[in-house]
């Protein structure tokens, strides 16, 4: 459903949020623990940084962490920077047409899984995830 990118955009913001009280984070160390290639994910990380999700440090005691709190981050807002999750879906059978006036096959369902799969992201936090918390969507 997600891409690898923010895929791995996720794990490393969980990772973070679950060391928050650590300090910063290398890259090094989030790309051995999440067996992510380094150069790939310090990509995503700075992309992270660039939107606000994340603050990184330079030099030697340098690395990334949450710029904003975990139960302030909703999931919409990391994988919004690498995949489209949104209300505008496309048609799963490819149609360029498809409403509710003007329905495909499956229409009906998919838009239910599709306003569920978008509802998980925008209203759950990271804290969230991290609590193991049950989401109502």
């Amino acid at each position: 459903m997600l891409s690898q990118t923010a895929e791995y955009a996720l794990r490393a913001v969980l990772y973070l949020a679950e060391r928050a009280d650590d300090g910063t984070v290398r890259v090094g160390e989030m790309a051995q623990a999440l067996r992510i290639p380094h150069n790939y994910l310090s990509k995503i990380l700075h992309r992270l940084a660039r939107a606000g999700v994340l603050a990184s440090t330079r030099g030697k005691a340098g690395g990334f962490q949450l710029a904003v709190p975990a139960d302030r981050l909703r999931l919409y807002e990391i994988v919004a920077l690498f995949d489209r999750i949104d209300e505008r879906r496309r048609c799963l059978l490819g149609r360029p047409q498809c409403s509710d006036s003007t329905a495909c096959a499956a229409h009906s369902r998919w838009k239910q899984v599709a306003d569920t799969v978008a509802s998980f992201f925008r209203e759950t936090s990271v804290a969230d995830l991290l609590r193991g918390a049950e989401v109502s969507v």
